[in-house]
């Protein structure tokens, strides 16, 4: 066995207790604490930066429109033409039988005119007199005036016919010119100007020519037709 320096013969070793070091040395698991806590506080910063950011973000808000008031449009009005009868050679039914049934009752309706090709306004009256399943019970004209721009009416108003237009025999209902207080008796029968032609609406009053354009009436049935007009 080789000799030992006396100083080291002696040198007994530190005995190794479990948890402690040495002087000068450092623990292993300081660093590994720095770490964690450093990573953790800067998982700390970042979730309050984040969360400032979102909750300080510009919100889109969408513009406010303003109500407008609902206005309701009211419908147009029903053209009065559209809910009366149109006699065509087609169809030429204008009013049924029982709806006339009434002496002197009446209805408007549109036929088409054979000298111009329009369609013009027309009315039916019942007689008083004959049936009203034959064509002779029935009186139809266009209110066209044969002369001038004037519209005919059907005065049932005894009271109108004596004063408004002036004749005080009136004792039924009766065709009148407004536009010259023509009066024509729809019981009077009449020849035409110039001819041998019987016709309707014999002029008692007034300075017309001759009585309203005449319309073709025939019974069909329950069905009361317009043919054609004079």
């Amino acid at each position: 066995m080789p000799d030992q320096p006396p100083s080291d013969r002696f040198k007994a070793e530190m005995p190794q207790i479990p948890g402690v070091t040495t002087p000068g040395a450092r623990p292993a698991t300081s660093n590994t604490a720095s770490v964690k806590l450093g990573i953790g506080l800067l998982a700390v910063l970042l979730a309050v930066f984040l969360g400032a950011r979102w909750a300080l973000r510009p919100r889109h808000v969408e513009p406010r429109a303003d109500k407008q008031p609902q206005i309701e449009v009211p419908s147009p009005a029903p053209d009065p033409s559209t809910l009366v009868p149109h006699a065509t050679d087609a169809s030429p039914g204008i009013a049924d039988v029982e709806e006339m049934a009434k002496p002197w009752s009446s209805k408007v309706f549109f036929i088409r005119s054979n000298l111009s090709g329009e369609s013009i306004p027309a009315l039916l009256i019942r007689l008083p007199s004959g049936s009203a399943s034959q064509a002779s019970g029935y009186w139809a004209f266009s209110v066209n005036s044969p002369y001038g721009n004037c519209k005919l009416e059907y005065v049932t108003d005894l009271a109108k016919l004596r004063g408004d237009y002036g004749f005080p025999a009136a004792k039924h209902p009766m065709v009148g010119n407004p536009c010259n207080r023509t009066l024509f008796d729809p019981l009077k029968m009449t020849t035409l100007p110039g001819t041998d032609a019987f016709v309707r609406g014999g002029i008692v009053q007034g300075s017309d020519l001759r009585p309203p354009l005449g319309i073709e009436v025939r019974v069909r049935g329950r069905d009361i037709l317009a043919i054609r007009t004079e």
